[in-house]
């Protein structure tokens, strides 16, 4: 009836516990509860490493999985952005292939929910088998204000397609630079009580744009032959000049966040209800080689959460890397702070801490082991994560 796990440690969600406790769980995973080794009876599995709950991946781009290797690492934002454009045009059958494959990789490595970008349905036939858990952001973005309300009509298309399979979806803005003032207030008026995503402050040139009008950003905007006499200098960082129109989201997630003031931190804080910033690193790595400002975030108490982004920007679709990189950075930071980012934070930005995150009673997180430890505690470049339950 019941499964009993014991390890070196058991981190709960907000604690490391040492191995005098034992982890109790129903066959389907259902957490009974943690008691002491002298009454946990019989048939006790003993495993060497951490036992954790799943990892939440705050950040994901599934339908992007299959650009693997395609795009070079390192050739900045806005070269990344132009060659996503080109890739996705290929046959179905490969996408579908590289979806399922990237799921399972998820799958295997820990992670037990995802919050999804999600601009097609292309991942709907492989979400529908609910193998993870799937919030799903579908992504609205356009440069011209005219085509506001026919982008919100197309999104709201595919929501619905989610929707009706019982999968949660959300209408959300792609970044700052990507979608007008016009857009942002049209797609507050469908957050209800959603949470929403958006990626933000990737790049210096970001916020120059809106400071001044001046910056990389502009060549954005010619290719696509948009005219910007409709848009002026705020002389406010990107994401402050778009706040008074996303505030109302129930719970949002900021995400990448490399180019963040301290300012930007405490009027996110003050203005919006429940703020999440989400750290990609390798993606940052991988696109921009560089990192977001982790000490300023913890200095001015941001909730902090993980995720991949994906496989066109990152060598692996694994929580477990994403918080190596964050070590090799800094690695003061203690391994209890950085799973609580990556467990319970990152189920409560997605609305799922009811049922994931820790172990509590009553929830079903799933069980994952962390082996390979330093013995002194920190991770390893070979520490590995995988899931038991």
């Amino acid at each position: 009836m019941y499964q009993k796990f014991q390890a070196t440690q058991i981190f709960t969600g907000t604690e490391l516990l040492e191995d005098q406790l034992v982890l109790i769980t129903q066959k389907d995973g259902t957490i009974e509860g943690l008691v002491g080794i002298e009454d946990a009876g019989e048939d006790i599995q003993n495993w060497e490493g951490i036992i954790a709950p799943g990892f939440i991946n705050a950040h994901c781009h599934l339908e992007l999985s299959h650009m693997k290797g395609m795009i070079p690492a390192h050739t900045g934002l806005q070269d990344f952005v132009k060659q996503i454009v080109g890739l996705r045009k290929v046959e179905d059958t490969i996408i579908q292939e590289a979806i399922i494959a990237a799921e399972n990789e998820m799958f295997d490595n820990g992670i037990v929910a995802v919050g999804d970008i999600s601009n097609t349905i292309d991942t709907l036939a492989q979400k529908e088998k609910q193998k993870l858990a799937y919030y799903n952001f579908i992504e609205i973005y356009d440069l011209d204000p005219s085509r506001a309300p026919e982008k919100i009509k197309a999104g709201l298309d595919i929501q619905a397609q989610f929707q009706n399979k019982g999968l949660l979806a959300a209408l959300v803005p792609h970044a700052p630079y990507s979608c007008t003032f016009a857009l942002l207030k049209l797609l507050a008026t469908h957050f209800g009580l959603h949470t929403i995503s958006m990626h933000n402050q990737e790049t210096a040139a970001e916020n120059e744009f809106f400071e001044k009008k001046t910056g990389d950003f502009l060549g954005m905007y010619e290719r696509t032959k948009v005219s910007l006499d409709f848009f002026h200098a705020t002389g406010l960082s990107s994401i402050q000049s778009v706040l008074p129109k996303i505030k109302t989201a129930a719970t949002s997630i900021l995400v990448h966040n490399s180019f963040t003031s301290a300012a930007d931190i405490n009027t996110v804080k003050k203005e919006m209800a429940h703020p999440y910033w989400c750290l990609c690193p390798n993606a940052n790595q991988y696109i921009e080689q560089a990192m977001p400002p982790i000490e300023l975030l913890r200095a001015n108490g941001a909730n902090i959460i993980i995720g991949t982004d994906s496989y066109a920007s990152n060598w692996t679709l694994s929580i477990l890397d994403e918080l190596k990189t964050i070590q090799d950075h800094h690695p003061s930071i203690e391994l209890t702070e950085m799973l609580t980012w990556a467990t319970l934070n990152g189920a409560r930005a997605l609305q799922m801490d009811t049922t994931l995150g820790s172990f509590e009673k009553g929830k079903k997180p799933g069980v994952i082991l962390i082996e390979g430890l330093h013995t002194n505690g920190q991770l390893q470049k070979t520490s590995t994560s995988k899931r038991i339950i």
